[in-house]
């Protein structure tokens, strides 16, 4: 536990919190709960000020309480894993009180969702809690999210990984569903349980996140998730995958660029063959999509059948993943990572941004950690397909975007290896996308500026660490696949030094919240 010198009694930072002016009301609760909390974890007078905590419901208004009951909800989370701390016991013995409140509750107002997030704590009262907040008729997202926090792990049948941002939300195809599944008979059951609390923190860090937002602010503009789609141009119904075999020469056009990743040497485009004359590599294409990650040395036999089968067995798995990214998850994302609760960041903001600020000189736009294609396409829209490289890790993601985008190279590669030549390319565009690599982050903006002309542009928009302390805990509570240690976000700083380093200067650097949107300039 941290042990910060409390120069005020919780008494006392209780009453500055009833007396606070709205100007005063948010930073009168920083002092209360940097009394009591610190970057996810309990100070040493947390459990004796619990029953304080509980008693001031009774005395304030909705407006105070909803602030009280988040700092109640975050003691209890303190000593996760674990249920039955001291913290954790101090803050369900006032369970009673706080069921006496959903009893008078209306669902979607702000207090209602400081009260889910705070009862998601308590599994063992699980049958309690959900006869408690029946009369809410709770919407799907909510209610998922309340019952599977209040759930706890069977090793036999586990619930793993289709759970964000709540579990309403998924629906897998059969062969989805078995593939899953067999993902999950890989695991041993430390690795299970791992995977169940994290699963159980990211869930619980974006129940806390909306509450937090919606004392402070109001109802979020959307109050369930299944309410989001990309845009109504977004051809997600109409998806089909690409038909296999489409040749060279959609990358062809561009074979200056494009460089060996084995070797560094040029590629060879030849009728469906891309091959490195150098090092003797062949690359496969399937379905429209040229692969870069893994290369087949010509010495084995029967090495280009053998590449192309590879490529199209992994483009079988959960290949609806590309459009559920785009229509579910990734509004969802901004929401966490961006605070957009409130709709502050809208499609056509980002939109906007790119096609104002791209400006490629000669050669080619790269469209790095494309996805789905979402953005591909207005960036196309600015410069034209025959100049653009989609370029993305993720094959679901590709399968989406060759079939909405057919006119523009898909390519699998890395962003931390760039498959092309120093000072090849016109642009790179990287939206919503340096988050995803966070660890390697300086690293693929060294690419980019590799790989840039002189006076190209490099458009980027990712995500900064909130000033609030709350806001970032909810965001680093938050356990992807990419990265299973918590989410990792950015300081602005730290992000000009990157580009900096790699020969860039930015232009600009604005959005609003910790939304970071950055156009900056190969010099």
């Amino acid at each position: 536990m941290s042990v910060p010198t409390m120069r005020l009694t919780v008494a006392e930072l209780l009453a500055g919190l009833t007396t606070a002016g709205p100007d005063d009301l948010h930073t009168e609760y920083r002092r209360l709960v940097g009394a009591l909390w610190h970057d996810g974890e309990p100070t040493d007078e947390a459990a004796a000020a619990v029953p304080a905590l509980v008693a001031y419901l009774d005395e304030a208004g909705d407006d105070r309480r909803g602030y009280v009951i988040i700092l109640l909800a975050l003691l209890a989370e303190s000593e996760y894993p674990a249920v039955d701390g001291e913290v954790a016991t101090a803050v369900r013995g006032g369970l009673d009180r706080y069921l006496d409140l959903v009893g008078d509750a209306v669902a979607g107002r702000p207090l209602t969702l400081a009260l889910l997030y705070l009862l998601s704590h308590f599994p063992g009262d699980r049958d309690r809690i959900l006869d408690a907040v029946e009369h809410l008729e709770l919407d799907p997202d909510d209610l998922s999210r309340l019952d599977r926090a209040l759930s706890t792990l069977d090793l036999d049948a586990p619930d793993l990984g289709t759970l964000w941002p709540s579990p309403s939300v998924w629906v897998l195809t059969d062969d989805e569903r078995e593939f899953h599944e067999q993902w999950i008979q890989t695991l041993t059951p430390g690795q299970i349980t791992t995977n169940w609390e994290n699963d159980t923190r990211t869930l619980l860090g974006y129940s806390g996140a909306k509450a937090y937002w919606a004392v402070r602010f109001g109802a979020p503009v959307v109050a369930g998730e299944a309410a989001w789609s990309a845009d109504a141009a977004w051809p997600a119904a109409t998806y089909a995958a690409p038909a296999a075999g489409a040749g060279t020469g959609i990358f062809a056009r561009h074979a200056e660029a494009f460089r060996c990743p084995s070797c560094g040497d040029s590629l060879d485009f030849e009728g469906d063959i891309v091959r490195c004359g150098a090092c003797s590599t062949r690359y496969p294409i399937a379905r429209g999509i040229l692969d870069l990650s893994e290369g087949v040395s010509e010495s084995a036999a029967d090495v280009e059948d053998d590449a192309t089968a590879n490529l199209l067995s992994k483009l079988a798995e959960m290949p609806t993943m590309g459009i559920y990214y785009e229509s579910v998850l990734r509004p969802a994302f901004l929401r966490i990572a961006g605070a957009n609760w409130g709709g502050a960041v809208t499609l056509a903001d980002e939109d906007a941004y790119m096609v104002r600020h791209i400006s490629p000189v000669d050669g080619p736009v790269l469209d790095l950690a494309a996805g789905a294609g979402r953005w591909t396409r207005v960036v196309a829209g600015t410069v034209g397909h025959d100049r653009l490289i989609a370029l993305d890790m993720g094959l679901p993601m590709l399968t989406v975007l060759r079939d909405t985008l057919p006119e523009v190279p898909a390519v699998r590669a890395s962003a931390l290896d760039l498959p092309f030549d120093d000072a090849s390319l016109g642009a790179v565009n990287c939206w919503n996308a340096l988050h995803a690599f966070p660890d390697d982050a300086a690293r693929a903006i060294a690419e980019v500026g590799r790989v840039l002309r002189p006076g190209g542009t490099f458009t980027m928009m990712t995500f900064l660490f909130d000033s609030d302390p709350i806001v970032r805990y909810f965001q680093t509570s938050h356990y992807f696949p990419s990265r299973v240690e918590g989410m990792l976000l950015f300081e602005m700083d730290e992000i000009r030094r990157w580009l900096a380093d790699a020969g860039m200067t930015v232009r600009d650097a604005s959005g609003p919240g910790s939304f970071a949107f950055i156009t900056a300039v190969r010099t």
